[in-house]
């Protein structure tokens, strides 16, 4: 599979990357998220599936993995797989976020699946619980939806600068129709003369597209870009009738996930693009997304206000 460098990182990562989300716990915001985990929604079952998820990634070349500390055991589904496949630090590039915390206990019906905090003090303890499951192997540390108020907050961004000095890349992750503006702000910031923020994760897709812009400038400064979302959570395939036929109008013969997933990968500013694939089955057909040139783009855009509270009405299933 096609590499590229992470911006101005220092790390090579695949066109294409694996996100965690809906494989580190059993409930999550996907459309179908249910069906696709029927059957394989205790801790060991789970684990065994992502681990499978995560050997046909590697078969495919992906080798970038995205984990964050509220996917549930994410982190540790990772760990196990990477030990047990005796994978050599380096060889996949691996990035965890902090920020949130898993509150779901393992149960889909949860009151609250994750509770947010991003304290300089979390920071510490969250840090240190990645690294205990994934060093040698995180490459790369974020911000987990970053806020304009964590990105003010001194205490924060000098302790990311701390562990930058340790060896890690530090990024941000973005959501909200804010995104933009947390990107804007964020590529700015210095510490002890240095860009703090070597990478953008961000959501672009073609019902969100309105980030493009500032990811554009982004990656001309240098920083690296990370494409997240780029199924809308399943709106974008054939769960949602009426995306899936536009998308089919769009490209004929060609599966709405592959026509989604490809025009994000045509982005020339996004040098990682993530599949969240749930199953073997989802990321097989994600890969051909590799093959196909998207040509022009369908206008499917909707407002940012619009995309987001659209997203928070998902139910965890």
């Amino acid at each position: 599979m096609q590499s590229r460098p992470l911006g101005e990182t220092g790390l090579e990562v695949t066109r294409l990357g694996l996100g965690l989300a809906a494989l580190g716990r059993p409930g999550y915001l996907n459309l179908g998220h249910g069906v696709d985990l029927a059957g394989r929604r205790t801790i060991e079952a789970l684990e065994q599936h992502t681990h499978d998820v995560l050997d046909k990634a590697r078969q495919a070349g992906i080798r970038y993995v995205d984990a964050a500390r509220s996917y549930g055991r994410a982190e540790a589904f990772l760990a196990s797989w990477l030990a047990t496949r005796n994978i050599a630090p380096g060889e996949i590039t691996v990035s965890s976020k902090w920020g949130y915390r898993y509150t779901a206990g393992w149960r889909i019906a949860a009151e609250t699946h994750e509770i947010k905090d991003l304290t300089v003090g979390h920071l510490d303890s969250q840090y240190q619980e990645t690294l205990r499951l994934l060093c040698p192997h995180l490459k790369l540390y974020q911000i987990h939806s970053a806020t304009l108020d964590v990105l003010s907050d001194r205490a924060v961004l000098e302790r990311l600068a701390a562990i930058r000095g340790e060896g890690a890349i530090i990024g941000l992750s973005a959501s909200g129709p804010w995104q933009s503006e947390t990107i804007r702000r964020a590529i700015d910031i210095e510490v002890d003369g240095a860009r703090l923020f070597g990478t953008i994760q961000a959501t672009w897709n073609l019902l969100e597209p309105s980030t493009g812009p500032i990811l554009a400038k982004a990656h001309a400064d240098g920083v690296g870009v990370i494409v997240k979302e780029a199924l809308a959570n399943g709106r974008l395939t054939t769960r949602d009738r009426t995306a899936a036929a536009r998308l089919r109008q769009w490209r004929p013969g060609v599966a709405p996930d592959v026509a989604a997933l490809a025009a994000a990968l045509a982005q020339p500013w996004a040098d990682v693009v993530l599949s969240g694939a749930a199953t073997v089955d989802q990321l097989s057909s994600n890969l051909e997304a590799l093959t196909v040139e998207p040509g022009k783009l369908p206008a499917m855009a909707e407002s940012p206000e619009l995309y987001w509270s659209k997203r928070s009405s998902l139910t965890w299933t």
